[in-house]
């Protein structure tokens, strides 16, 4: 949770704004958070979200390719064979996510929003930029957080690495050999996309687009590679995820809490405190959120991609 210091927006500033300014406040952190847009969102009621999954199989009893208790079944070809009793065992202690907070309170002077609000509303700026900066700081939560974060909830058994440093069509191929049902996107950074763009136009396969919200975005096998800063890079090294999403798709959701006092989008609120004896009004910016993978396969990662090779094409 962040903290408000304990000053406000100057006099100054706001008088540049409101007699200066054709546009409203730029921001340089701002950026499309596709993988805000395109996971899909479940509003979680109590604050808790339990994902209940298929017991492991004990020792000696029968399961199936991923460890869990095997349904019995029979495939009959004639006559009245005795059918097989069965049932599916659910894990009985299952995996709880609590929403996690982010937080902040935005101070303005009552001076500033009322003489310096003329074709710009001051206050509402205000807001607009810091609920940005809120979400930037969920989306950089939702892939590094070391409670929930989709970095850190992939299986060991669905991570590997690249072959030679750089990411290749053969490595995004094995990822997609690993979450093979039905999945949704890459999402890596800026400078791991053009690094496969680079190994791939240089193998003869120049990667095709396609368009969304408006954006082309490179692809793979039909699968776009949805470009996000908050993947960091390390020493020229970086990870791609591969993700299948939904509830109905057994893959990864967002989750969040709607219907909360002073709400202004979904699961977003901002609530008046007051004004206190400096004329200082206070205002209360909230996020509740998280995420869950629902089983295993549902995401996948590739490690150990290098971001800095490059090729002479002149070179004979």
């Amino acid at each position: 949770m962040s903290t408000a210091n304990n000053l406000s927006l100057s006099a100054a500033a706001a008088r540049n704004l409101a007699t200066a300014t054709v546009t409203v406040p730029q921001m340089t952190e701002i950026t499309p958070r596709w993988l805000n847009k395109l996971l899909p969102w479940v509003d979680v009621d109590g604050g808790v979200y339990r994902v209940n999954r298929v017991a492991k199989a004990a020792k000696g009893q029968p399961a199936n390719e991923f460890g869990e208790v095997k349904v019995d079944l029979l495939t009959v070809d004639g006559g009245e064979p005795k059918l097989p009793t069965t049932f599916v065992d659910y894990d009985p202690d299952p995996r709880e996510y609590h929403l996690s907070t982010i937080q902040t309170v935005l101070r303005t002077h009552t001076r500033v929003t009322d003489l310096y609000s003329n074709k710009i509303d001051q206050l509402r700026e205000q807001i607009r930029l810091t609920v940005e900066a809120v979400k930037e700081k969920e989306e950089w939560e939702l892939i590094n957080s070391p409670d929930f974060g989709l970095l850190k909830e992939v299986d060991a058994s669905q991570t590997i690495k690249t072959r030679k440093g750089s990411p290749t069509p053969d490595d995004l191929d094995e990822l997609l050999g690993l979450v093979w049902k039905k999945p949704a996107f890459f999402l890596a950074h800026p400078k791991a996309i053009v690094a496969f763009g680079r190994e791939a136009t240089r193998r003869g396969v120049p990667p095709p687009t396609v368009h969304l919200f408006g954006t082309p975005f490179i692809t793979w096998r039909g699968v776009p590679l949805i470009p996000s800063n908050k993947l960091e890079v390390k020493n020229h090294s970086t990870s791609i995820l591969l993700l299948r999403v939904g509830e109905a798709e057994q893959g990864v959701v967002g989750l969040q809490k709607t219907g909360v006092t002073g709400e202004v989008e979904p699961g977003l609120s901002v609530r008046y405190m007051g004004t206190n004896e400096n004329s200082i009004a206070s205002h209360l910016v909230t996020r509740y959120f998280s995420a869950s993978v629902l089983t295993t396969d549902a995401i996948a990662r590739l490690d150990n991609v290098v971001v800095n090779n490059y090729y002479d094409y002149s070179a004979k």
